[in-house]
């Protein structure tokens, strides 16, 4: 079983497997950087959503997040009932990306609501669950969509309206990753221990300035994290955050080099790493729970996997706000979660 320590952080005896993980994406993302990671790219963003030509991108972000599991299921040669449980979550109200992507299953379903952190969420509860015995398989999986984002939380796409230099790319993407007990032929990647982060709020109201808003969670998590397994950042190949973009990663710098530590020389981005930043129109970078479940599930576990890199700290960030709070004036509290994940 896993050990507790005081500040979130559970280190884990037996090291679950990631026995199989898929990542799926939209085209912007399919003409970006990481394309031949990926296992599935739609040739648009609608992904065949809808019937009779009534598609919806709420629609399609489901079919996008079904399509990561299915995969996922087919490479670790999975049926539905092989999977015990699945933790899934969106950015959309209620959940329903993940509500809806799961009713086609009969598999128990938790969903939940991280924000951007969802990945790092899901695959932590996952792991816990697994490394205390609850099941032999467990799926986390997230997703994010720009167009149903876009809606949500700040204008429909027709609307055209401006987006600001700080502003982020909502990534349209979906990752799955399934955990399983750990035995003597499971391949890597295996997790090794996860912190749960604490809310922080640094009194950040501009909601096209999310990487400043999660900055500080990240900053706090990956520091908690280090100090709870006597750590440091040269234990690992990268400290890898979900989606600070350019705003927030610089933001983090500056609070590690108060404490005289060059997380720099350590860090990876996936909202820097999914886009070409000089090609493609992101701004700030890119964004959405999807963004960290995508590079993820595409890039960083294929790399563990193969045994080209050996440890990575995965820190998932999010932004907890909704449209409504803002209009009342309240500031973006940030949420982050941390995964300690390898191939040793």
């Amino acid at each position: 079983m896993g050990r507790f320590i005081k500040g979130g952080t559970v280190e884990m005896y037996n090291s679950p497997s990631v026995k199989a993980f898929a990542a799926a994406v939209g085209k912007k993302e399919g003409d970006g950087p990481l394309a031949k990671h990926f296992d599935y790219i739609g040739e648009d963003i609608t992904f065949g959503a809808g019937s009779h030509g009534k598609d919806s991108w709420e629609k399609a972000e489901s079919v996008l997040q079904q399509k990561a599991l299915s995969l996922a299921l087919r490479k670790g040669d999975l049926g539905e009932n092989d999977i015990d449980i699945i933790f899934a979550g969106d950015l959309l109200n209620q959940c329903v990306a993940s509500g809806y992507a799961a009713r086609d299953y009969e598999i128990p379903f938790i969903g939940l609501y991280g924000a951007c952190s969802t990945m790092a969420e899901s695959l932590a509860l996952a792991a816990v669950f697994i490394e205390n015995g609850l099941g032999g398989n467990a799926a986390a999986m997230t997703s994010s969509h720009y167009c149903t984002a876009e809606r949500q939380f700040r204008f429909p796409v027709n609307y055209g309206s401006h987006r600001t230099p700080t502003s982020q790319w909502t990534a349209t993407a979906a990752g799955c990753a399934i955990v399983t007990p750990r035995m003597p032929e499971s391949p890597p990647p295996y997790i090794y221990s996860v912190t749960f982060g604490r809310v922080k709020d640094y009194g950040i109201k501009d909601a096209n300035n999310m990487g400043a808003a999660m900055a500080g969670a990240a900053y706090a998590t990956i520091s908690t994290h280090l100090t709870n397994t006597g750590k440091t950042i040269d234990d690992f190949d990268y400290i890898v955050t979900g989606d600070l973009g350019l705003v927030g990663s610089e933001v983090m710098y500056d609070l590690f080099d108060k404490d005289r530590i060059n997380i720099k020389k350590k860090h990876k981005d996936c909202g820097l790493m999914l886009y070409d930043l000089e090609t493609q129109d992101v701004h700030a970078g890119g964004s959405g729970c999807g963004c960290g479940a995508g590079v993820l599930c595409g890039y960083f576990m294929r790399e563990i996997s193969a045994g080209k890199l050996k440890n990575i700290l995965f820190t998932a960030t999010g932004a907890l706000m909704s449209p409504t709070i803002l209009q009342q004036g309240e500031s973006i509290p940030g949420i982050a979660h941390a995964i300690h994940i390898g191939n040793g």
